[in-house]
C-alpha cells in the first residue's frame, strides 16, 4: 500500500493512493498515519480493503508528511563510502547517529524555507524508514520485522550552521522546513529489498545525486538492530538512513548551494517523487 496524508482545508486526513493513481479517503478506517495505525494488525485489515469502496478526493490536495506524530526523527551520517570520499571523512566504524528536529518535518510539495543568516543550504536524498512495531535489543535477522514501511526524505542541511556554530550537526539539520518526508508511505511487503532502491535528486532539471541502497555501509537492518541496542524504536519513528554522493558541499572546484527560485526534485525507485520550491525566509 501507499499510505498517504493529506490537508482538507486546515485539517490532515489520511489516505491511501490506489493503483490508478487516485487518492482514497482512510478518515473512516484511522485517525491518523501514525504509531496506532502501523501495527501489523491495522495495516493488514487496510491492506484487505477494496480502495474502490473508499471515498475518491477529488482534486489534487496538498500532501502533508506522510508520517505523523513522529516522536523521534532520527539520521545516519556518511553511510555511503563514496559519500565519506566527497566530504573527506574516513569510512565510520559504527552508524553515525544525529537527530534532526521534528519540527523540521514538511511535506513533500512543501517550500524549502531558507533561514535567516544562512548561505549553504544543501541538499541529500536519503531513503525513510518508518518504524511499525517496537524495537529494543533487535538482531540483524529479525531487524526488518519492525519496519511499517519506507519513504522518500530530503535531509536538507545549512552546512554553516552544521559545521561552524560549534555543538552538535543538529543545529545545521533542524531549521524549519528542512525535513520533507513523503510523498506516501509505500509498506514494507511493496518493497522487495531495501538494499536494492535506486535514488535520485536534480536542481532546476540537473542531476546532482545519483545512487543505489546497495552502497550503504550500513544496511537497513544494522541501523535498526545497532539504534535499538541503545533505545526503544517506537511506531511512527523516522531513520533517514544516508546520502549517495553529489551534495552541494562535494561539489569542484567550488560548493554549490540553494538559492531563493530554486527547485529540488527528488525520487526514490518505487517510493515516489518530491518537488519542491526554494524561497528564503520573510
Amino acid at each position: 500500500m501507499k499510505l498517504l496524508r493529506y490537508f482538507e482545508g486546515d485539517t490532515v486526513r489520511p489516505g491511501l493512493l490506489d493503483a490508478a493513481g487516485v487518492i482514497r479517503s482512510l478518515a473512516g478506517e484511522v485517525a491518523d498515519i501514525s504509531g496506532p495505525a502501523l501495527d501489523a494488525a491495522t495495516l493488514a485489515r487496510l491492506a484487505a480493503l477494496n480502495p474502490d469502496s473508499l471515498p475518491r478526493v477529488e482534486g489534487a490536495p496538498r500532501l502533508a508528511p506522510c508520517v505523523g506524530g513522529v516522536g523521534k526523527f532520527m539520521c545516519i551520517g556518511l553511510n555511503y563510502s563514496d559519500h565519506a570520499e566527497e566530504a573527506g571523512m574516513a569510512i565510520p566504524e559504527h552508524p553515525i547517529l544525529f537527530l534532526k528536529a521534528t519540527s523540521a518535518i514538511a511535506g513533500p510539495q512543501d517550500d524549502i524555507v531558507i533561514p535567516r543568516g544562512a548561505r549553504a543550504v544543501d541538499w541529500e536524498v536519503e531513503l525513510g524508514v518508518v518504524i511499525g512495531k517496537a524495537a529494543k535489543y533487535v538482531s540483524e535477522a529479525e531487524a526488518l520485522d519492525h519496519v511499517a514501511g519506507y519513504c522518500v526524505v530530503n535531509d536538507v542541511s545549512e552546512r554553516d550552521f552544521q559545521i561552524k556554530l560549534s555543538g552538535q550537526w543538529t543545529k545545521g539539520k533542524s531549521c524549519d522546513s528542512f525535513g520533507p518526508i513523503g510523498p506516501w508511505l509505500v509498506t514494507r511487503d511493496e518493497v522487495a529489498d531495501p538494499q536494492a532502491l535506486d535514488l535520485t535528486l536534480d536542481v532546476n532539471g540537473q542531476r546532482m545525486q545519483a545512487g543505489n541502497t546497495a552502497t550503504m555501509i550500513f544496511s537497513v537492518a544494522q541501523i535498526i538492530s545497532h539504534l535499538s541496542q541503545m533505545m526503544t524504536l517506537h511506531p511512527g519513528d523516522v531513520i533517514a538512513t544516508g546520502t549517495p554522493p553529489g551534495v552541494g558541499m562535494g561539489m569542484k572546484p567550488q560548493p554549490v548551494y540553494l538559492k531563493p527560485g530554486d527547485r529540488v526534485r527528488t525520487e526514490i525507485e518505487g517510493l515516489g517523487m518530491q518537488s519542491q520550491s526554494i524561497r528564503a525566509d520573510d
